[in-house]
């Protein structure tokens, strides 16, 4: 055998070890839930300054709806929760780096997003919304003619109101969420056009208004964001969000942070 054919043999040897590495490091990427329930906890990226999802309360604690699903899933599995402010610039990066086992902080899902890390089911619903008080009737679009409806110029809930407003609806579009919010608080407008992290920062700091979800302009549902390649832990979350959403769990919560059931979630 010369030296080119036993060249060509150890070449065709090493192609053939090429399939079995790339299977064991499929095989050894997954391994995030055994990790959590050997260390029992769960690593879970949150928000802290976007209420009603992720805010700290007066006990300088988390809390919001964000939190108490991380809290429901940490429940679920048996484990303790670590949880671990981000922002929306470095709640991915925490996911790749692990430095943080699911990221649970209104994280929506897009193409560009599907790229790097892996979605779970939705959770909860993220949306735009008409709000008002509890003494005021507002159960259809309709129920908007002759009431007055403050909103935010050129923002998204300007233009999906604007999609359903009826004739005779008296909208005061202001130049930004500060100027809206203070106008509908002061009672320049009867009602508010915004988004459900507005509204319900708005309703937290002014619970004498009574203010409540009255009409339904958006939906954009949120997902807990799990690293590339990791089924076994984003299945088990999925079982886990499927249970709680056929308890009625994913209703209470969305009822008590945002005002309204979260209704169907897609997959």
């Amino acid at each position: 055998m010369t030296m080119s054919q036993r060249t060509f043999l150890k070449f065709l040897g090493l192609l053939a070890t090429v399939p079995l590495m790339f299977g064991a490091s499929a095989t050894m990427a997954q391994t995030a839930l055994d990790d959590v329930l050997a260390k029992k906890v769960l690593t879970v990226a949150i928000p802290t300054d976007y209420p009603p999802y992720g805010f700290v309360g007066t006990d300088l604690k988390p809390q919001g709806l964000d939190i108490d699903m991380a809290l429901l899933i940490g429940a679920k599995l048996g484990v303790k929760v670590d949880l671990v402010p981000v922002t929306s610039a470095n709640r991915i990066p925490y996911l790749q780096t692990k430095k943080a086992d699911l990221v649970i902080s209104t994280l929506g899902k897009n193409p560009d997003r599907e790229k790097v890390i892996d979605f779970t089911s939705s959770y909860s619903p993220f949306f735009q919304a008409v709000f008002g008080p509890k003494t005021l009737a507002v159960k259809t679009a309709a129920d908007l003619a002759g009431k007055s409806v403050g909103v935010t110029r050129g923002a998204m809930e300007d233009q999906e109101l604007g999609k359903i407003a009826p004739a005779g609806v008296d909208v005061k579009r202001f130049e930004d969420n500060n100027v809206t919010v203070s106008a509908y608080v002061s009672g320049q407008t009867q009602l508010i056009a915004t988004g459900a992290s507005v509204a319900g920062a708005m309703m937290a700091k002014n619970p004498q208004l009574g203010t409540e979800f009255k009409l339904l302009l958006k939906d954009s549902p949120n997902f807990i964001g799990v690293a590339k390649g990791e089924d076994k832990l984003r299945a088990k979350v999925n079982e886990i969000i499927a249970e709680a959403k056929k308890a009625g769990d994913l209703d209470k919560m969305a009822t008590k942070w945002l005002g309204r059931p979260a209704g169907d979630l897609p997959l």
